[in-house]
């Protein structure tokens, strides 16, 4: 490894700002940009394996309790109401890291729409001030996807019908398996709390997962680790 000069002097403008150099040549841009690419890339293909690993925790809970409750008549029902604690745990985990995943997302699909595919076909960007917004995004990254927005995106592609499923489940537990003498209600008690009270919780429960999953509110794509008020520029 070569010696610097004596008059080099790393806290000069010139060498503190020597990447702006690729700013000004459009090779030595593109094949930073390149090198960017798979960096960011690389950290969404890192946060999509953590996203799909919590989904396999879920399906195999939830496949578990399933097999373990109907495997005999003297199992007791709650089993099934603490998996859908239990999935309730995953799914915020889950919208976190949809969360933290989307960061890079929005900085790949930046690069892909207006560098790579305008290299392919040149007919214009999809947005003029990309290199502006990407510049602010390295220097203060943020979070775009709100976390209702990304709770709601799960619920739809996963957790609802997880949940539909033991809710289901539990529901068949309570009138296929019901004791002789003992109504739904009555069955449905959990020690001291009362049968309608139970039934209530977990209609509830599900009236809100419900409203979750079938919002249909316009993408926002907004939030923040530092502050962005223009995160709506992003797709």
């Amino acid at each position: 490894m070569s010696e610097p000069p004596e008059d080099f002097d790393p806290g000069s403008r010139e060498e503190r700002e020597v990447a702006a150099e690729a700013a000004g040549d459009r090779s030595d841009l593109l094949s930073l940009m390149a090198h960017t690419y798979r960096g960011e890339l690389g950290r969404t293909s890192s946060w999509r394996t953590r996203i799909d690993r919590t989904t396999n925790w879920a399906v195999v809970v939830t496949a578990s309790l399933l097999t373990w409750t109907f495997s005999s008549e003297s199992r007791p029902h709650y089993v099934l109401l603490i998996g859908l604690v239990m999935l309730s745990v995953f799914l915020g985990i889950e919208t976190r890291r949809y969360r933290m995943f989307d960061v890079w997302r929005s900085r790949v699909r930046l690069l892909e729409e207006n560098v790579f595919a305008n290299a392919l076909d040149p007919e214009g960007v999809e947005q003029s001030n990309w290199r502006t917004l990407l510049s602010e995004d390295l220097r203060e990254p943020t979070i775009k996807t709100p976390t209702v927005e990304a709770m709601s995106r799960r619920l739809y592609r996963v957790y609802a019908p997880l949940l539909t499923v033991l809710i289901a489940a539990w529901v068949v537990r309570l009138t296929v398996f019901t004791p002789s003498g003992s109504g739904v209600v009555a069955t449905a008690a959990i020690g001291a709390v009362p049968g309608a009270f139970v039934l209530a919780i977990v209609g509830g429960f599900y009236l809100a997962v419900l409203a979750l999953t079938l919002r249909r509110a316009p993408r926002r794509a907004k939030g923040e680790l530092q502050a962005a008020e223009d995160a709506e520029e992003w797709k």
